[in-house]
């Protein structure tokens, strides 16, 4: 009766649904594109995509996260077909970019029985990996009922989402019913997951597979040159992902930070492609001289400030970096990936909003990898140490690096779980 009821919203709520990705294409064009995905409507793939590995990643982080595992996919089943859905424009092009016409891509469908039954129709999966935690009714429910086995593969539950969840205890505990295996990042995501109902017996603890991070082998050259090009004397700053509210704090941390440091430069990262034109504008407000990544004709050795302004260059640029503040921290937000930098042994900043990466905010700081403030205005005063002595520099980074490979490993587990259900 529930998911009746359920469906019956979505449907009822379905011009709302269309109003909100017009609302978002103010800025993000391209959720103007590609509607008919949303609703399982998409030309029938060719034969040879069917009877494979359904990958979905929601956005561009889990995406980011799940490259690897595919790439294990891929050399382990070589035959086997592989889908990857998503549900951001932002995670599609990702995804084109990096895996082109390897894979077969479009939109997940809107929960929905007609889309989602057409689109299982069409990919007739053998298994499906859903990156991190989406917990979809009638997804789930179809998948069971065409014996599609779901693996919820680096699930993690926050103390947070887990309370939104336990207000819909009886419905939550039906669609985990319908989950074949939880691999959990760690144990208090796992008995979150068996408090909200889900049977001890389907899951198993594997560890965060975003400890497996491995740099491209061409990484360090590339962020050599570019440090050339800003000038070798300088020290770098990134401020990564930043989320709209968290520029303010930052601008106004380097406003004060170039007094002590004049040829300190900022790099600064948006989160969305939507707000690189606004971010960018913001910065120029400032007084500062600033350029742009995709600006290939700017001199970059006199430049303040460095706005990040193109997608899947994260890595190269925290490469460049002295020292890095992970934003999506000073708002409720939840933070952004920290083992990126970590793993590049680059000391890392946060602000007191790291929910969604706990567990590893916890490890990082118990051993001395990680600063994090409790409130914006403490942003320059955090920085100031770090940018002032070298040495403790490098001590924070490698702290935080051996924590990356003290925890390696779940990435193996992971596949081997999943290896299991393919028949």
């Amino acid at each position: 009766m529930w998911r009746t009821l359920y469906t019956f919203l979505w449907y009822l709520l379905t011009p709302f649904v269309a109003l909100r990705l017009l609302w978002r294409s103010r800025n993000a064009p391209l959720y103007r594109k590609r509607w008919s995905e949303r609703f399982g409507f998409f030309p029938t793939p060719d034969a040879k995509w069917q009877n494979g590995i359904w990958v979905h990643a929601v956005s561009v982080g889990e995406f980011i996260a799940a490259i690897p595992l595919i790439k294990l996919m891929m050399q382990d089943y070589p035959d086997l077909p592989i889908t990857i859905t998503t549900m951001t424009p932002t995670g599609s092009e990702r995804v084109k970019a990096t895996f082109g016409d390897k894979i077969f891509h479009i939109y997940l469908p809107y929960d929905m029985p007609a889309g989602v039954n057409r689109f299982l129709n069409a990919i007739k999966p053998k298994v499906a990996v859903v990156m991190e935690t989406e917990l979809w009714p009638n997804l789930f429910y179809y998948c069971k009922k065409k014996n599609i086995p779901i693996i919820i593969a680096n699930a993690r539950l926050s103390a947070k989402s887990a309370q939104g969840y336990a207000r819909f205890s009886s419905i939550t505990k039906d669609v985990l019913q319908n989950i074949t295996m939880v691999a959990s990042q760690a144990n208090d995501d796992a008995q979150r997951f068996i408090a909200l109902g889900l049977p001890p017996e389907k899951i198993t603890i594997t560890g965060s597979i975003k400890f497996d991070i491995t740099a491209a082998p061409d990484l360090k050259e590339k962020a050599s040159v570019l440090r050339q090009q800003w000038g070798t004397d300088r020290l770098i700053w990134i401020a990564a992902s930043t989320h709209e509210g968290e520029d303010e704090p930052v601008l106004t941390a380097y406003t004060e930070l170039k007094r002590s440091f004049p040829q300190l430069l900022l790099v600064l990262v948006p989160r969305h492609p939507e707000r690189f034109n606004s971010v960018a504008e913001r910065c120029k407000a400032t007084g500062f001289s600033v350029a742009r990544r995709s600006d290939v004709n700017a001199t970059l050795d006199k430049i303040d400030i460095y706005v990040g302004d193109t997608m899947g260059e994260m890595m190269l640029l925290y490469a460049t970096a002295d020292v890095a503040f992970v934003a999506g921290s000073l708002r409720d937000i939840g933070g952004h990936n920290i083992l990126e930098p970590a793993a590049l042994q680059v000391p890392i900043v946060v602000g007191p909003h790291m929910f969604n990466f706990a567990q590893i905010t916890t490890l990082l700081k118990n051993a001395g990898g990680l600063i994090q403030i409790t409130e914006a205005s403490q942003l320059a005063d955090a920085l100031m140490p770090l940018l002032k002595d070298a040495t403790y520099r490098q001590t924070i980074a490698a702290q935080a690096t051996t924590v990356v490979e003290q925890n390696k490993g779940a990435l193996n587990k992971l596949w081997q779980l999943i290896k299991t259900e393919i028949s």
